[in-house]
């Protein structure tokens, strides 16, 4: 075997080794110096040239970049997790006709999905779902990221945050606990402008908790500005303190009636 392709195998497994006993710094930088010894194989991506151990590095190299996709997952790293799966995505689609399946394949795209739908990116979402073949649609991973999506878009807040309970996988759950944030928030953002104050009871209810106290911690860490009074979320507060823009009103109705005449004049 090559002296370097050998060398790059063996700090692998030092690399699985710090990943498996949740050593995160050991496993970071072990993952710096690997990515570095990547970019001597002339047969990765953009590349990909035919050389005599192209397809052990290929797939040596894809095992790096899933391992490094799931390190930033367990980390809460979203920028780590987007470099290090563009990095990835070539190795599932450029590479699909020389390597074998990847077990981890459609885990990993259904992550990333999950990580679209958290940070609210739907037309992205939806770009990545039109490249997927209809094999792939099949899977457990990705229909469940999809009919979160369905549940998200039509309002089924229940939906989304009964669905951790049948995550695919247990790494799913930072992505799932980040939704349900954004669910909430959500909520709280609709409830602010349509109340001016709920009972502590009817708040819970509303923002999908299970109790008082889980009520009361979000409040505290999220929406300070709200005011518990007498068992009453009362939302006034956030409305006066929220800036609100004086509309020009006169100075419109003079444009509109300036073009109306423009226009009179042209026709």
């Amino acid at each position: 075997m090559d002296p370097q392709l050998t060398e790059v195998s063996q700090l692998f497994e030092r690399f699985k080794a710090a990943c498996v006993r949740e050593d995160v710094d050991t496993g970071s930088n072990l993952l710096s110096k690997l990515k570095v010894m990547l970019t001597g194989f002339r047969s990765l991506p953009p590349l990909f040239e035919d050389t005599p151990n192209a397809i052990h590095e290929l797939t040596l190299a894809r095992d790096i970049y899933e391992h490094a996709v799931l390190l930033s997952v367990k980390i809460g790293d979203q920028d780590a997790f987007e470099r290090d799966f563009f990095q990835l995505k070539p190795y599932y689609t450029d590479a699909s006709g020389r390597l074998p399946p990847s077990s981890q394949e459609y885990m990993i795209l259904g992550l990333n999905l999950l990580r679209l739908l958290v940070q609210n990116r739907i037309a992205e979402f939806h770009t990545e779902l039109e490249l997927l073949s209809p094999t792939a649609l099949e899977n457990p991973c990705i229909k469940h990221a999809v009919e979160l999506e369905q549940s998200f878009m039509e309002g089924a807040y229940n939906r989304v945050l009964s669905a951790k309970q049948t995550v695919p996988y247990k790494t799913y759950d930072y992505f799932m606990d980040l939704l349900a944030k954004t669910v909430r928030d959500e909520i709280a953002g609709c409830s602010e402008k349509a109340y001016d104050y709920l009972s502590i009871s009817d708040a819970r209810q509303t923002l999908l908790f299970s109790s008082d106290d889980e009520l009361l911690q979000y409040i505290n860490e999220e929406h300070p500005e709200w005011e518990i009074k007498n068992g009453v979320v009362i939302f006034q507060k956030a409305k006066e303190s929220a800036p609100c823009k004086e509309i020009p009103s006169l100075q419109l109705i003079n444009q509109t009636l300036s073009y109306a005449r423009e226009l009179e004049r042209i026709v």
